[in-house]
């Protein structure tokens, strides 16, 4: 039973919808674990496809602002656990050995951007839009910079993770971040219409391609993961990681210490 989540089967086809509406789909701890075990139920069923979808007006906004605010205060053993956490849920889904798709709509920001970029494929909504904000709020994008740098030019992954701005669905399948752009009402249908035609493909040719795709660049990987939780745990003792989270829930102006 999820509390999170919302995970359901037609045939072959596993579709899991982040379910907190409420809160734009933001990431909790709750969250976090809550994927890991249902990537472990649709790994583990006979379902070959797995879709990710945003419940409500948004796919997912990134990490909970409650979430934000502990992390805050956590020692220095604790960030580096939670960015272990983090950086073991997105290779989980970059690396899940069946295929999946993201279905995109509204915000896709932060820790949300990864989600909705680290599928085979991601279809965009014309409302869907992307963004790595982290430093906006004085925080490091590292984790989720070591899985852009391999989606899209390096120049493109740079502007995105420096400026922290946002962009909309055609910029970003421009840049090669989105694979299809899906008219208006038509994104679950898209997204449905794909997975049958995956289905078509022979299940094992399809494993076999996403294993091989993952030993082409794994221990790169693990390396750039291992340096970007290092990074993203060291930053949240920051001063300016204090304040950006701090101005961020007061929405006012930050105060950088240089």
């Amino acid at each position: 039973m999820y509390i999170t989540l919302k995970l359901t089967y037609e045939g072959r086809i596993a579709a899991l919808t982040l379910n907190r509406a409420a809160q734009r789909n933001a990431i909790n701890q709750a969250m976090i674990d809550e994927l890991q075990e249902a990537l472990r139920e649709v790994e583990q069923s006979s379902a070959q496809v797995l879709i990710v979808y945003g419940e409500g007006k948004a796919f997912c906004a990134g990490m909970d602002l409650e979430d934000l605010r502990a992390l805050a205060a956590q020692t220095a053993e604790e960030n580096h656990r939670h960015s272990q956490r983090i950086a073991g849920l997105f290779r989980a889904l970059y690396e899940f050995p069946k295929t999946t798709i993201a279905a995109v709509h509204g915000a896709a920001t932060a820790a949300g951007a990864g989600l909705a970029t680290l599928c085979d494929f991601t279809l965009a909504g014309p409302e869907a839009r992307f963004g790595y904000t982290e430093v906006r709020i004085g925080f490091v994008p590292a984790i989720v910079g070591a899985f852009l740098v391999r989606q899209v030019l390096e120049k493109h992954a740079r502007e995105l993770l420096l400026t922290g701005r946002i962009i909309g669905a055609r910029e970003a399948y421009r840049i090669g971040l989105v694979n299809e752009l899906v008219a208006e009402g038509e994104l679950h249908e898209r997204a449905h219409r794909l997975a049958e035609e995956l289905l078509e493909n022979s299940p094992a040719s399809l494993r076999a391609t996403k294993a091989a795709l993952r030993s082409f660049d794994g221990d790169a990987l693990g390396r750039d993961l291992e340096i970007g939780m290092e990074a993203n745990a060291a930053m949240r003792a920051t001063a300016d990681f204090k304040e950006g989270v701090t101005s961020f829930l007061e929405k006012r102006r930050a105060r950088w210490s240089a």
